[in-house]
């Protein structure tokens, strides 16, 4: 069993609410527009294992250090992340097929500042776009994602909400 936490555009933000959050997870995955790299060294202080994609807006040490998509298995579960995918009937062009081809189950993006937990029963995929947690962007809210993922099952999934502007 792994507790899992999960963020996108960050943009460069860090907001101490994420260490807070996430201090008890196994792992945390960013979906991508990370900005400035020191927000994964900072999540690094907070987890063991940070996962990562790259997104449209990173460049440098980020591009550097993550590729714009990842493949692995997490507790069985095939997973698949990047930041530019959609979603289940509105998926970025070839997305469906990298779905199907990798056999993922559970699959990761960011890209659109919309938290959207959504299954997808044609791919049979669980999509998780945990929203944006930075400031930048047109999303009302700041959100987060936690889940336990358990025997290639995922389960309890929570949202975070952060709020727009910081307090």
């Amino acid at each position: 069993m792994k507790r899992i936490g999960i963020l996108s555009d960050t943009h460069s933000c860090w907001d101490d609410r994420f260490a807070k959050h996430f201090k008890d997870c196994d792992e945390v995955w960013h979906a991508g527009d990370i900005g400035c790299i020191d927000v994964i060294r900072r999540l690094g202080q907070v987890v063991p294992v940070v996962r990562a994609v790259s997104g449209n807006i990173d460049h440098g040490d980020v591009t550097r250090a993550f590729t714009p998509l990842l493949q692995w298995e997490c507790e069985g579960l095939p997973c698949l992340m990047t930041h530019i995918g959609g979603y289940p009937g509105r998926y970025a062009p070839g997305i469906p097929r990298l779905i199907a081809d990798s056999g993922a189950r559970l699959m990761v993006c960011g890209h659109s500042h919309i938290l959207k937990v959504m299954y997808d029963d044609r791919l049979k995929c669980l999509h998780i776009n945990p929203g944006a947690a930075g400031y930048h962007g047109w999303q009302k809210e700041r959100t987060l994602v936690r889940l336990v993922i358990d025997n290639a099952t995922p389960r309890d999934l929570e949202v975070i909400q952060l709020g727009k502007y910081k307090i």
